[in-house]
């Protein structure tokens, strides 16, 4: 199985994917670049809320790599494996809080769990994509204007909470605990 894990699932992708992460969320700050709103007007988003697409893509990439074969032959069910991976994934996200901050982990988080809930019903490219339009609505829609003219975040756009937010990380470690269960189930693939 570790070498199922390493030479086939390639699970040694997600750490220079959280590096990367580190990386960029470090160079870019809090820099801003405008964007269109449906609720009128325009604003300004963060480029860091758009990080946490790396760290999906690398995720989402390492399930796609997969032997049929050897996974309906293995003793140790692969999605044992498979959890164990995102998990220790997870931790090391969390970990990395320090220097990319709560909102950049919690949203990362977020991210992959509704790319593993829609992975189940799709393929991991689609999964991909799922994450990032999640957060294109958010930021477009995310922040209507109150009368005065001022931005406030909505209930449901998670990715847009203060980083000091605590229960929208309770809400994010829920949601990414029940995808970690429901997501990863052996599917069928045909060729």
């Amino acid at each position: 199985m570790k070498l199922y894990a390493l030479s086939v699932r390639r699970w040694w992708v997600v750490v220079p994917a959280v590096l990367a992460l580190m990386l960029v969320t470090w160079l870019i700050g809090a820099s801003q670049v405008p964007v269109p709103s449906i609720m009128g007007g325009g604003g300004l988003a963060q480029i860091k809320h758009f990080v946490p697409v790396i760290v999906s893509t690398a995720v989402m990439y390492c399930l796609d790599r997969r032997l049929l074969e050897a996974e309906l032959t293995a003793v140790v069910p692969v999605r044992r494996l498979d959890r164990a991976a995102v998990s220790a994934g997870a931790v090391l996200l969390l970990a990395t809080t320090p220097v990319v901050g709560l909102d950049v982990a919690r949203n990362t988080l977020l991210v992959l769990a509704l790319a593993l809930v829609v992975r189940r019903f799709a393929n991991e490219a689609t999964a991909v994509a799922a994450g990032l339009l999640y957060i294109i609505a958010n930021v477009m829609i995310g922040q209507p204007p109150d009368p005065l003219g001022y931005r406030i975040g909505s209930w449901w756009a998670l990715p847009l909470y203060p980083a000091d937010s605590i229960p929208a990380l309770v809400v994010v470690l829920i949601l990414f605990a029940g995808a970690l269960a429901w997501g990863l189930v052996p599917r069928a693939r045909t060729r």
